[in-house]
């Protein structure tokens, strides 16, 4: 077995800390300060929590994290006259620079009126009665005012960010209530909606706004109070399978569509039997799944990523508000757990609102933002950056676009995430929402560092360097009588069998375990057919996908290599040692047949 490569301790660390002192979890007392490096020890293990970071094992990319430039926040950023020029631009690096701010990389704008919007508009309204299925009065007239300017500034600021649009609403005319709150979409308007759809896209890349996602509804069927609209599962996989998709890629567009863009506990109601049809899944425009988190467990985003684990999962929206008990430990949350299942963006919802929580078109009259923006009272034309900033900037500032989420412990006591920027850099987040201050000791490779993380407190813990030890290790299986662990043939297909054979040194008994939890050989991976748990389901070699079929734990002390979604040892059919026996899984026994070496 290949030896690691050693390398120097002594990384320096520095900690970002953000610090509430309320009961509310809002009123900050330290905001996203740096704290004096400390440098990484020799050794692993420690005092208090020990959370183990491990650049080797990865899982997703990081797409981005911000908010939505609603009609709301970006009026009264801009044409309310709330604000100088001076104090929108100082506010607006503050927001989307990687070095002078938060740097900011995800923004989701609503594709016409919200309820956080003056009143209800769309693109092509024209008066009662009236319709215009041929699109001529399209105009996002209304957006060049305030979203469009803005965000295309914010685009300057952090070229790496991402803009995805939700609509909330079709115009009335398509719509079987003739208005923008409530109602269906007419079956006979489906294929105008879908050119609406290429419309906006064309116009906004025309101003220089690439939206590289859509999705084809915000929470379908939610809220007739404010512009909304109501979809049935069928209608919705109709829409996107034969209006949707179609006229995106006929258009040459590369924005990808999302499904669902509501709660996990929605998911199969409305998204499963859209997510489930091969034609969608695999449509070249469509991009994956967009999560809220209002309703449900987040654990859906794990299960549906097991299902299909080439498929994309995105955070889209999570506002903040005057009904959330503890909105620092909400948001840490958030950013946690989204990312430990699977997302590749956090998303809060209006970037700002005022001091009334608003301007609002029915609808949330107690969301709160990123920043609120003082307006016509005593502080107008001042900024306030609530702790909705500072929760977001320690995932923006440190985590850029591209970034891998890699292994760390997960914990109650100091829930935690991990990234490994492309520059190599690690950025590991982690919260105390305790009363009382928590060591924590954080081991990388053969390093350790302990820090004492202060109460009610996020933090960011940032560090270079390359992992030394706990490395891929790469050798041959060595198990019942001197046998090694053989792909049949030397075979790559799909499903080639795994067996005993006479030891050969041959790349088909070359196996690498590279800390992810699987076991790799020819390019693919260890895996279960048909991911059965029982005893006697044999084992292959298939592409590497991310099921539990395929997750495995090797001890190198006792032998045993266990598939941990079944909780069974790899085995040795009928403890058979004759060339060409097959590999199962079985209830561990601790018996010869499954002991294994890799050496």
């Amino acid at each position: 077995m290949a030896a690691p490569t050693a390398h120097a301790a002594g990384e320096q660390v520095t900690a970002w800390l953000t610090t509430t002192d309320d009961s509310g979890g809002r009123h900050v007392v330290r905001g996203l300060e740096p704290q004096t490096p400390f440098a990484f020890q020799s050794g692993t293990g420690g005092s208090g929590e020990n959370i183990t970071v491990d650049e080797n094992t990865r899982y997703q990319t990081f797409t981005g994290g911000g908010a939505s430039f609603t009609d709301t926040a970006a009026y009264l950023m801009n044409s309310s006259g709330a604000l100088s020029q001076a104090t929108r631009d100082a506010t607006m690096r503050k927001l989307f620079s990687p070095t002078d701010g938060i740097g900011l990389s995800f923004l989701r704008n609503p594709m016409g009126a919200s309820d956080l919007a003056r009143y209800g508009y769309t693109y092509d309204d024209v008066p009662a009665g009236q319709s215009d299925p041929s699109l001529a009065k399209f105009s996002i007239a209304h957006d060049l005012a305030d979203v469009v300017p803005l965000t295309r500034q914010a685009l300057q600021l952090n070229p790496a960010a991402t803009v995805m649009a939700s609509p909330w609403t079709a115009p009335a005319w398509m719509k079987d209530s003739g208005q923008l709150n409530g109602g269906w979409l007419k079956a006979e308007d489906y294929g105008a909606y879908a050119s609406y759809f290429v419309k906006y896209l064309q116009a906004y890349k025309d101003q220089g706004v690439p939206v590289s996602y859509v999705t084809a509804q915000n929470e379908p069927t939610c809220c007739s109070g404010y512009p909304s609209m109501s979809w049935n599962a069928s209608g919705l996989q109709y829409f996107l399978k034969g209006e949707l998709l179609p006229k995106l890629q006929a258009a040459g567009l590369s924005t990808k569509v999302l499904a669902l863009d509501w709660n996990w506990d929605t998911y199969d109601s409305y998204a499963a039997p859209s997510v489930d049809d091969a034609a969608i899944r695999t449509h070249p425009n469509f991009g994956g799944i967009a999560w809220h988190g209002y309703g449900g467990d987040v654990t859906k985003q794990t299960s549906v990523h097991n299902q299909y684990p080439s498929l994309d999962a995105f955070g889209t929206e999570h506002s903040g508000g005057t009904w959330i008990a503890d909105q620092q430990r909400e948001d840490m949350s958030n950013i946690i757990d989204y990312t430990r299942n699977w997302a590749k963006s956090v998303t809060k919802w209006s970037l700002a609102v005022d001091q009334n929580m608003g301007p609002h078109n029915g609808g949330c009259g107690t969301c709160t933002g990123l920043i609120t923006v003082h307006n016509g009272d005593g502080r107008s034309g001042q900024v306030d950056y609530t702790v909705e900033y500072y929760t977001m900037g320690h995932l923006t500032k440190f985590v850029r676009p591209g970034a891998q989420r890699i292994a760390s412990t997960a914990s109650t006591a100091v829930p935690n995430v991990a990234w490994r920027n492309p520059d190599g850099s690690k950025a590991l987040i982690a919260y105390n929402g305790g009363a009382s201050a928590k060591t924590v000791t954080v081991n990388w490779g053969s390093q350790h560092a302990t820090y004492a993380l202060p109460a009610k407190t996020s933090a960011t813990f940032t560090w270079s360097g390359t992992q030394s030890g706990g490395g891929a290790k790469t050798g041959a299986f060595s198990g019942l009588a001197g046998k090694c662990l053989d792909v049949a043939g030397g075979s790559s297909a799909d499903g080639t069998a795994v067996q005993l054979y006479d030891c050969n040194g041959s790349t088909a008994q070359q196996w690498t375990v590279p800390g992810d939890g699987t076991v790799r050989a020819l390019g693919k991976c260890l895996d279960v057919v048909s991911g059965s748990t029982a005893n006697g389901a044999k084992v292959q070699l298939y592409g590497c996908n991310g099921t539990g079929a395929q997750q495995w734990s090797y001890n190198s002390s006792t032998g045993d290599v266990v598939n941990t979604a079944a909780d069974k040892c790899l085995d040795v059919t009928d403890n058979s040692s004759a060339n060409g026996a097959r590999a199962q899984i079985w209830s561990c026994t601790g018996a010869a047949n499954q002991k294994w070496r890799l050496q």
